[in-house]
């Protein structure tokens, strides 16, 4: 991980309750439809989630259009608030995608309420310079994902004129 400072910064709205967010990012049945680049999977039985101050969270990512493809992602969670706060360092290995080392990353997620029941994640991730990009474009890809998760589970109310 390169210096003091963060190599990705991410402040995002997100049209869903806190509790709902936090969720998605904690429980493995939430985090496994959206987490990652598009055309990733987790598979379900691959993932063993200890969600805690010294716990973890561990899965494995595969890519169905790149079978040789297993990105494996162990969290050591050092400081965990419910439903407020995500740190931890990342370790991650396995058969990673093209110019892609197995590397560290330390990554910070917070969660805020706003206003009309949505939330606002402030995500900082310290990571090594090669992977920035990967990493930036993976969680513009993932936010897409997120998105739609959110949205099936939390549909918007609209008003219907009899």
């Amino acid at each position: 991980m390169d210096g003091d400072n963060p190599q990705i910064v991410i402040s995002r709205l997100v049209d869903a309750p806190r509790e709902l967010v936090y969720r998605a990012f904690t429980d493995p049945d939430h985090l496994a439809a959206w987490w990652g680049p598009i055309g990733n999977s987790i598979p379900r039985e691959e993932m063993d989630f200890d969600v805690r101050p010294g716990g973890y969270q561990r899965w494995t990512e595969v890519f169905p259009n790149q079978p040789g493809l297993r990105v494996d992602v162990h969290i050591d969670l050092t400081d965990v608030a419910d439903g407020e706060l995500l740190d931890g360092v990342a370790h991650v290995t396995g058969q990673l995608p093209e110019g892609i080392e197995p590397h560290e990353t330390r990554m910070r997620v917070e969660f805020h309420d706003e206003a009309d029941g949505r939330t606002r994640l402030e995500i900082r991730q310290w990571l090594p310079g090669r992977v920035v990009g990967p990493a930036d474009q993976g969680w513009n890809e993932a936010f897409s994902k997120l998105d739609t998760t959110l949205r099936n589970a939390h549909p918007v109310a609209v008003d219907v004129e009899v």
